[in-house]
């Protein structure tokens, strides 16, 4: 009932979590104290309300509230009212006076008035007389001697009075007292003694006396679903369900039907063995437990209409096995006609599903030969390529879908990319797309091969690329094998040439979208396929497209289209810039490291540039030697195709001829200090021993793609 390691009992008290009375033991707002010299548990902080016991499910706490009182003197002249008794719970967080109390006056001469606060205040009153002939009669609490009235919701804070009534004749008659509390409604019962004598006071009105309240408390203010919108609900156990309280005190939990224990803590609802509590789950059979349940059947040769409430008997075999037979024959039946019943279903849903996403325009196009690249998948051929979608064959997930490798009946091993969102407004567009897509013919871009309409979100098939990502290329493996300058200089030429035919090749441009080094694929001999179209839009030449929604990766997207919503090819050019700077940093595009913690790249990279310092923020593995110029200059390309303004970036097409021409152009001179260094090598002989490298001959194989083992210091010159 309470936290793993703290005390559960205060006293004869079982104290169960969110209250508790040791540090650590209980939710905020929950304390209680806990006297152990009187074995006495009381709510809060102080002792105004002495705690009978906890009701977790109802969310309700017994406490003692003292009684008022006024007595008439012996001189038959009205005596000082006893003062009001005040009650303020407004200190403990979660808690108002429930409705199940009742205020209740006792007196033959008695006007007593209870006063509240909740969001509003509360007068209320209640009012009792005697009658000599009649009060010995009377056992009801209905004005005779006693009056009760109920209380509001959500009271906070009340306290009662009493008005003076001058009367001498009930002070020789009945009780000189008037009594007035606020007690559980069940728990009083009237008794003719109390107007007749001071018993009542007697038995409750000592200091260390009092009566029974009701007190309700929530777990926490506000609604379930605003603390599951905030991940904050107090429901901790597994098998628990949140309740809304109607009153608008808040919420409170409870464990699921079919368990018990305590809702609050981890673990704290635990399954009920109905089987050990036959009068509370009936069994008449045979009874078995069950995960929050349990079930009830007659044993073998005997049967029961309802074997929870009624007693197995015994009847024919004979008719039970025909009655069984019957049964099974008609479920069979059923079955059968309700499974073509789907089959059809499906089949017209399949075909809807066909027809809504351009199925028959594209079908027409291949009839027609302007499409012959593309084939037209069934959902089954797909599923059965990738065994049902299974998750051991998730090549990457990303924001616009999923992506699975899947081997088709012939053995050719695909990619099948099962969207989760699709960005076209008609049918007729999603299939012109798909029709340029599949005339796109470059070595560097993911060939599409395939779709499948009959499904909500039409399924992509492309050829499949084996080496992964350049994300994982640069970032993967901390123990790899650094990656050469001169293949890096590579990859980044041919997806620039390839964003740059997307740009210009085609007989409408296709701006990408979501240019980054994830949706770069590393293919054979490290050749890049650029992929992922699922942000792709198709522009009029010379055009830019406004958008409602911006769609990319934060690190890699264009500021101008960010904030004006317009996307142009030069907001291509400002991702690539991203992915280039990944090439010569290695770091990624939202980076921690030192004092840049949470940085973006771009904004790293621009301020070292500004501060003439863009050695700090390079890649250590490929500097040195005559690397340096080299870097400079593709550190620079980088910068321009980062400016702000996309009518100040280069062009996708200038971007690839200045690293083709980079990479001419330091092939050449790396390739001519190459042969000066083998003929120095020539000339001194004593030079490197035992075959060793220099490290200018090291870092000049490096630039040509030499795999080579970098020298000692002992070797080199």
């Amino acid at each position: 009932m309470s936290l793993p390691g703290c005390p559960d009992k205060c006293g004869d008290v079982v104290i169960p979590y969110p209250f508790g009375f040791k540090p650590g033991c209980f939710r905020e707002g929950f304390n209680v104290t806990c006297n152990e010299s009187t074995s006495s548990a009381y709510l809060g902080n102080h002792r105004s309300f002495k705690i009978f016991g906890f009701n977790l499910s109802q969310g309700e706490v017994r406490v003692q509230k003292h009684i008022q009182y006024s007595c008439i003197d012996g001189t038959n002249n009205i005596g000082v009212p006893g003062h009001p008794v005040h009650m303020n719970i407004t200190n403990l967080p979660f808690v108002s006076v429930s409705t199940k109390n009742k205020f209740t006056t006792i007196g033959c001469a008695t006007v007593a008035i209870l006063h509240g606060k909740n969001q509003h205040n509360y007068t209320s009153g209640c009012v009792s007389f005697c009658d000599k002939d009649n009060i010995d009669n009377s056992t009801q609490c209905t004005g005779m001697g006693c009056c009760q009235t109920s209380i509001p919701v959500n009271l906070r804070a009340l306290w009662t009075s009493f008005l003076p009534v001058y009367s001498s004749s009930f002070a020789q008659d009945f009780s000189p007292c008037s009594y007035a509390f606020v007690s559980e409604q069940n728990w009083f019962s009237f008794d003719t003694s109390y107007a007749n004598s001071r018993l009542f006071g007697e038995l409750h009105g000592g200091d260390d006396r009092g009566v029974p309240m009701v007190l309700d408390w929530v777990v926490a203010n506000g609604t379930c679903e605003e603390a599951e919108m905030k991940s904050s609900s107090a429901c901790l156990a597994n098998k628990s369900n949140c309740t809304n309280v109607l009153d608008g005190l808040g919420y409170r939990c409870n464990c699921s039907q079919g368990y018990e224990g305590n809702p609050y803590l981890h673990d704290g609802c635990q399954d009920i063995d109905e089987c050990k509590h036959p009068s509370m789950y009936p069994c008449q059979g045979l009874c078995e437990n069950t995960d929050g349940n349990y079930t009830c059947v007659c044993p073998r040769g005997t049967h029961s209409d309802d074997p929870r409430t009624i007693h197995c008997t015994r009847g024919s075999d004979n008719m039970m096995v025909i009655g069984i037979s019957i049964c099974s024959i008609f479920i069979i039946v059923c079955f059968v006609l309700l499974s073509q019943r789907q089959k059809r279903k499906l089949a017209k849903e399949r075909e809807r599903l066909f027809r809504e996403n351009g199925g028959p325009i594209l079908y027409q196009k291949i009839l027609s030969n302007q499409v012959d690249t593309v084939m037209i998948y069934r959902v089954e051929q797909l599923e059965k390529a990738t065994n049902n979608f299974d998750k051991s064959r998730e090549l990457g997930r990303g924001g616009h879908g999923t992506v699975y490798k899947g081997i088709l009946e012939d053995n050719k091993v695909v990619a099948v990319k099962r969207s989760t969102i699709m960005n076209v407004a008609q049918a007729e567009e999603f299939v012109q797309e798909i029709i340029i897509l599949s005339q796109i013919n470059h070595k560097n871009v993911v060939r599409l091969l395939g779709c499948c309409l009959e499904v909500e979100v039409p399924i992509l098939v492309y050829e499949f690329i084996p080496n992964g990502t350049l994300f994982h290329l640069i970032h993967g493996d901390d123990n790899r094998q650094p990656v050469s300058l001169e293949v890096r200089l590579k990859i980044a030429q041919e997806s620039a040439e390839a964003l740059a035919y997307m740009h210009l090749s085609t007989n409408r441009p296709i701006v990408h979208g979501d240019v980054k080094s994830l949706n770069i694929l590393i293919g054979e001999n490290y050749e890049a396929k650029v992929t992922d179209f699922g942000a792709s839009r198709m522009l009029p030449k010379d055009s830019v497209q406004f958008m409602t929604i911006v769609q990319g990766t934060m690190g890699y997207l264009d500021p101008e289209y960010f904030q004006e919503r317009k996307l142009t090819d030069k907001s291509d050019v400002y991702s690539f810039g991203v992915v280039l700077l990944e090439l010569i940093t290695g770091k990624t595009a939202i980076f921690s490291e030192g004092l840049e913690e949470g940085k973006g790249l771009a904004s790293v990279f621009l301020r070292t540039m500004s501060e003439n310092r863009v050695e700090d923020i390079l890649d250590p593995s490929i500097i040195g030697g005559e690397m340096a110029e080299l870097l400079h200059e593709v550190a620079e390309l980088a910068r321009q195709c980062l400016s702000v303004k996309g009518e100040e970036r280069p062009s996708m097409t200038q971007v690839a001829e200045k690293l083709k021409a980079i990479r001419v152009t330091w092939r050449e001179i790396l390739l001519l200090k190459h042969e000066e260094t083998e003929l120095l090598t020539i000339e001194r002989p004593c030079a490197p021993s035992a075959g060793g490298l220099t490290s200018n001959m090291y870092w000049t194989a490096q630039m040509l793609g030499m795999d080579i083992e970098k020298p000692n210091a002992e070797h080199q010159v």
